[in-house]
């Protein structure tokens, strides 16, 4: 099995890399549109900021490519956000993978979240296994509300996509690389998606 994990500059490619190698699965690292259209499985993942991450997809012509692939593929993070239309952070036009705006938490709530919170409302092969309000990690101060794509909701002062799906498009709020076995099954459901 050929697992891409797409390379632009603002991932944490690495930490997602490991990962995987701990769960037995080599992945290789690319920004080449012809090995990332070849995977089996594609994970799309990011850190940082979102224009200038969104500056470095479209410098490798990836805004072109990702919205067409067609096997899985699995968001994370900052990753999950530029699958969606647009983002309040620095007024970005993303991908438009997802019909969905990322919004900045209010005030009251203090940003970024970093740490454990709890996932619920589960829906969805990506989460076999997994029960209701396990614990996962976050790092963030954007979210994506509440929608009809949502497989699995977090609490934040108010209720926030932590995963959602459309098609064969996965995106996690949270980092699976960092949440322990939690996380770990959920990459593993993702490696067994047909």
């Amino acid at each position: 099995m050929k697992i891409v994990i797409i390379d632009y500059g603002a991932g944490n490619v690495k930490s997602v890399q490991f990962a995987l190698e701990r769960l037995g699965y080599e992945a290789i690292c690319s920004s080449d549109a012809t090995v990332i259209k070849s995977a089996d499985k594609v994970i799309f993942p990011g850190v940082g900021e979102a224009k200038s991450a969104m500056e470095e997809i479209k410098k490798f012509g990836l805004d072109k490519v990702i919205p067409k692939l067609k096997q899985p593929v699995l968001g994370v993070c900052l990753g999950m956000q530029l699958m969606c239309r647009f983002s309040e952070e620095n007024n970005t036009e993303c991908l438009n993978i997802f019909p969905l705006d990322v919004l900045k938490f209010d005030e009251q709530n203090k940003v970024p979240q970093i740490g454990w919170n709890v996932i619920n409302n589960l829906k969805g092969d990506l989460f076999e296994g997994i029960k209701e309000d396990e614990y996962v990690y976050y790092v963030h101060s954007y979210y994506i509300p509440k929608n009809d794509f949502a497989i699995a909701m977090t609490d934040y002062g108010i209720q926030y996509s932590g995963a959602i799906q459309k098609d064969n498009f996965y995106a996690c709020q949270f980092h699976p690389e960092k949440s322990s076995s939690v996380g770990e099954q959920i990459l593993r459901n993702f490696i067994n998606l047909s």
